[in-house]
């Protein structure tokens, strides 16, 4: 009996124990999955590591009277050539110019960004680089999603579902080495933290599905990539689609910059008023023909860097497509159209000092020559009654069009 009792309390004993260990345990993994402060602690461990990854060590930091931090990093040392296919390079040489240009080019005022206002510049042999700050990221939807546009917003003729909404000139149909143009600066409402609109040039090559290759130029208003609302110079690429490729400016490895005045991302000054001055930036990306890189010219013959031909499939060889124009991004946070401004705000049958506009349209040709756009010029607003586009032709500014729109309004519900 006695011996039969033992075996019993063993028995029991064993359950309890496990019992306890089994309680012990899931305790321990309620700490580790269900703690919220473990899962911030982890975040922000995350975030440091990307912050390392993008903001290089610096030789120079400027403090911008517009809050913006800017590094001077060692040109070897820029993201860029963290790109496995770019690892142990230095930046190419210039290159070659296209030929002609006999249209007028803007004249860059050397302190055309606040960042430079205090005389302040980086030294020959590094590049000015926009710090990213914890902040930066936090604003963004994820850490992966820093940066970059989201897939959804590729590029298409047929916006309508995407919410990305544009008012674009374009030709296709044939092969294409570059593009030009001069384009006005404005400060354009931007009514939602997830929204952006903005002014630039693509060059595209490949299939609207994920192959899609493109390079961006131009100025931006992106509350959530920079926390306000000043517009800012910007450069983008992808090499398929906006789904694993590319990023803005330099936040990641891929654009090589060579020039040590200008920071890509940094705010532009002075800007378009409305009834009053019209200040615009020149902009030309081109193919070298030499080594066969992107390169992008600011002004009057100022390099700003290249992106490197080993970055793309189909951009390789040519463009098959070059658009100019306005984006904006409409969530719809209040259920109906959003009130985020395109170009100036205005529409473009305000015309001159009104509205914003594209001029001195121009394209670069397989023998490396700027050539007029021919009369193939299409002209594409995909929601009229909130954005709108209208061109012409003359002596002075050549190919142009006006272009833009308020968003909501009685027609635009």
């Amino acid at each position: 009996m006695a011996s039969s009792c033992a075996k019993a309390c063993r028995i029991i004993s064993f359950f309890l124990a496990c019992l306890l260990l089994a309680s012990n345990s899931a305790a321990a993994i309620n700490s580790t999955t269900l703690d919220p402060r473990d899962e911030i602690r982890a975040k922000h461990r995350s975030i440091r590591a990307h912050l390392k990854r993008v903001n290089k060590p610096a030789v120079r930091t400027i403090k911008s009277p517009d809050g913006d931090l800017i590094d001077c990093v060692p040109s070897h040392l820029q993201p860029a050539f963290d790109h496995p296919k770019l690892q142990g390079q230095r930046p190419s040489d210039p290159p070659e110019r296209p030929k002609g240009n006999n249209l007028s080019i803007t004249v860059l005022d050397a302190k055309f960004q606040a960042w430079t206002i205090s005389g302040e510049s980086c030294p020959e042999g590094t590049v000015p680089i926009r710090r990213a700050s914890q902040e930066d990221i936090l604003r963004a939807s994820s850490i992966q999603g820093f940066g970059r546009k989201p897939a959804a917003g590729r590029l298409r003729r047929d916006s309508r579902s995407t919410g990305h909404e544009h008012a674009v000139g374009y030709v296709m149909g044939a092969q294409y080495y570059g593009a030009k143009a001069s384009l006005s600066v404005w400060a354009p409402r931007v009514t939602s933290v997830s929204e952006f609109s903005l002014s630039q040039m693509w060059v595209i090559s490949g299939s609207f599905g994920n192959d899609l290759n493109t390079i961006e130029a131009g100025w931006q208003v992106s509350p959530q990539l920079y926390g306000d609302s000043r517009p800012r110079f910007f450069t983008y690429w992808t090499s398929d689609a906006y789904q694993e490729t590319g990023c803005y400016n330099l936040l990641c490895s891929g654009f090589v910059q060579t020039n040590n005045k200008i920071a890509i991302g940094a705010a532009i000054s002075p800007i378009s008023a409305l009834d009053g001055g019209q200040f615009d930036i020149d902009l030309l990306v081109w193919k070298d023909p030499k080594h066969g890189h992107w390169w992008l010219e600011m002004g009057a013959g100022v390099l700003v860097g290249y992106w490197p031909t080993s970055l793309f499939s189909h951009l390789a060889v040519h463009a098959n497509m070059v658009q100019f124009g306005g984006e904006i991004v409409n969530t719809r946070s209040s259920g109906y159209h959003t009130s985020t401004q395109m170009g100036s705000g205005h529409f473009a049958a305000e015309g001159f000092r009104r509205a914003s506009y594209f001029r001195n349209l121009q394209l670069v040709d397989w023998d490396n020559s700027l050539i007029p756009l021919s009369s193939n010029l299409r002209l594409l607003a995909d929601h009229p009654n909130c954005y709108t586009i209208q061109g012409g032709v003359n002596g002075v500014w050549g190919n142009y069009f006006y272009y833009g729109g308020p968003g909501r309004n009685v027609r635009c519900p």
